[in-house]
């Protein structure tokens, strides 16, 4: 059975969560610090987000002395992807099923 998505989806639901996970995506690593200065909020807010990463497979955490350091695992969205690929056979087939219809319609 494949793993749900919804953990991952309400995860990134958060615009600022998601703008944390791209940044980690695009720029690698980074601490806590380089993360709340760029993010537009308090750093208990950045540390909020990143646990809520953490605890979806998004992000991985590693404490170095008083410094906490962050990358992105975009492997975990394995699940959305698959997810997006079943909705996209769902969806596909039931149109081609409404424009079959549609020309019979038409004759």
């Amino acid at each position: 059975m494949t793993p749900s998505p919804e953990p991952l989806l309400r995860a990134l639901a958060d615009p600022t969560r998601r703008a944390i996970f791209e940044a980690l995506c695009r720029e690698g690593e980074q601490t806590v610090g380089a993360l709340t200065a760029r993010a537009g909020v308090s750093q208990p807010a950045v540390s909020k987000h990143l646990a809520v990463l953490r605890e979806a497979g998004l992000a991985e955490l590693r404490a170095e002395g008083r410094v906490t350091r962050c990358r992105a695992r975009p492997e975990a969205l394995a699940p959305l992807l698959d997810w997006t690929s079943d909705m996209i056979g769902f969806w596909q087939a039931r149109l081609d099923a409404l424009d079959d219809l549609l020309n019979r319609m038409d004759q």
